[in-house]
């Protein structure tokens, strides 16, 4: 009869420890790249050390990932070839076969599928826990570590690797989406958050009122007729032009021109202010600095030819980031008001992303338009100076001139033919 050359149990006591290796390895990885540094390094400032030694090994993620793959292959790889000595032992026949089985069995349950979903739940705990001996890994690893650092820079040289950690502006929307549905902000956090990425890639030209609806006066007006618009438009400002409107030449403030008597008895060339001009590709981040530096709430906006395009204020530039601000003198507009089941009049000022939005139109309406505003997509659609009763068909949607103020599209009327919202829901019910 021949012995053995280890006892059972010590092939069995071996093979769980490397059981628990591997699931100590596999959990490691699980909780590293599910960690949320933020809430760590809150931690690690009031002190936690486990916390900074979590912080400083995330950072050099490299090698603490290398080490991992090291040590789980190890202990895999060692699982298998004990059990496949212990079982042909035993069953010198089919040994190898039953060893596969029922090794692979056990690694996939107890070292790799049930460590990384605790891992993933209890992620900042599993990495403090495992953080200690993970950095003796590490150490006693470097060697390797160092043979598998340079392959990896071999190969990205040869196949000319180049390395991105930049998010896009899309996958940071996309993560604030996820932690809103995760319930850590609430809606208007989310809002806010969303404004703030995209604030960046806003431009003058998207957010300004335009010429036509400015409301200015001539440097030859009597101060009656300026004192007479300031109350009927409910402004703090006025334009001031020469000539005509492409020609702005300063900016009366309310507060100058009244005074404790009255109207003031300066001339309109004595209290307007100097105004700042720019461009319609002007960046809004970059157009909220220049007001702050010059001290200024409006821009005025030049088209290619120097004339005036528009005007955008401080309050349009933080409507951006905040949503609508209002005041008691703004007036409540209703952009799409439901005539019927299937019918909505529509107001043309609304933005086209806002229109393709409400009407679930494909993305290539909003890259393919030219205009900002609805009005401006209509008139390019028509192909010429609008005229009330003109219509048109876009993809689900029938659209008639209700409305037109100076040859200019004022309101619209438009037909849906299809149910709004239903798309989506059959997708998620999908």
């Amino acid at each position: 009869m021949s012995s053995d050359p280890f006892p059972l149990a010590t092939y069995i006591i071996m093979m769980i420890c490397c059981l628990i290796g591997s699931a100590y390895f596999s959990a490691t990885e699980t909780a590293f790249s599910s960690i949320n540094k933020t809430r760590l390094k809150t931690m690690a400032e009031k002190g936690d050390k486990r916390a900074a030694l979590v912080l400083k090994l995330s950072d050099r993620y490299d090698k603490l990932i290398s080490t991992i793959l090291i040590g789980n292959n190890i202990v895999n790889i060692s699982v298998s070839s004990l059990g496949t000595v212990l079982f042909l032992h035993y069953y010198p026949i089919n040994g190898a076969t039953i060893s596969t089985v029922v090794v692979t069995i056990a690694v996939l349950i107890f070292g790799e599928i049930s460590p990384k979903s605790i891992a993933k739940d209890i992620a900042e705990k599993w990495a403090m826990f495992a953080a200690p001996l993970l950095q003796f890994f590490i150490w006693l690893l470097l060697p390797l570590n160092l043979i598998f650092s340079g392959w990896k820079a071999l190969l990205a040289k040869l196949l000319k690797v180049e390395e991105d950690t930049k998010m896009s502006q899309e996958e940071l929307l996309m993560l604030v989406d996820e932690v809103q549905q995760e319930g850590s902000i609430d809606e208007d956090e989310s809002n806010l958050l969303k404004n703030a990425i995209e604030f960046t890639e806003r431009k003058a030209e998207d957010i300004l009122t335009h010429r036509t609806d400015l409301e200015a006066v001539s440097i030859e007006t009597e101060k009656a007729e300026i004192s007479k618009t300031f109350y009927e438009t409910q402004f703090s400002r006025l334009l001031v032009y020469e000539e005509s409107i492409d020609n702005v030449v300063g900016v009366i403030h309310q507060k100058d021109f009244y005074t404790e008597t009255g109207i003031t008895q300066k001339s309109v060339k004595e209290i307007m202010t100097p105004p700042l001009f720019v461009q319609r590709a002007e960046k809004i981040n970059d157009l909220l600095q220049l007001l702050q530096k010059n001290k200024s709430h409006i821009a005025v906006v030049l088209d290619e030819y120097g004339g005036t395009y528009g005007i955008v204020t401080m309050e349009d530039i933080l409507e951006e980031l905040v949503g609508e601000i209002w005041d008691e003198h703004d007036e409540v507009v209703e952009e799409f008001k439901q005539q019927g089941e299937d019918t909505w009049l529509v107001d043309c000022t609304v933005n086209i992303e806002d229109f393709c939005e409400f009407f679930e139109l494909s993305h290539e309406t909003e890259e393919e338009a030219e205009s900002v505003s609805l009005g401006g997509w209509v008139m390019e659609q028509l192909g010429k100076v609008p005229e009330e009763g003109d219509c048109f068909a876009y993809e689900a949607l029938e659209i008639t001139v209700a409305e037109t103020d100076f040859h200019r599209v004022a309101f619209v009327n438009v037909k849906c033919n299809k149910p709004l919202g239903v798309e989506e829901e059959s997708e998620e019910t999908v």
